[in-house]
């Protein structure tokens, strides 16, 4: 049987959490949300650890070329 009960598992905290960022106050911290939320569950989806997996990207990213998608593709869990 198809089921999409992984996905609404996964979206689950963001439904809850979503009351709390009406104070985004703008379209782009909407926006930063959305990429850190989704960031936070592909680690979680992938079994690793969100708060190291954030630190390792933030360590790496001001380092790489962030238009060449061979680099970006390579910080992907």
């Amino acid at each position: 049987e198809i089921s999409n009960n992984r996905a609404e598992r996964a979206i689950r905290p963001f439904t809850i959490g979503r009351k709390n960022w009406i104070f985004a106050n703008t379209p782009k911290g909407a926006s930063a949300s959305a990429v850190i939320y989704s960031i936070i569950e592909t680690a979680k989806a992938n079994n690793l650890s969100p708060f190291h997996y954030l630190q390792y990207l933030f360590v790496k990213l001001p380092n790489i070329d962030i238009t060449n998608t061979t680099h970006l593709d390579a910080l992907l869990p």
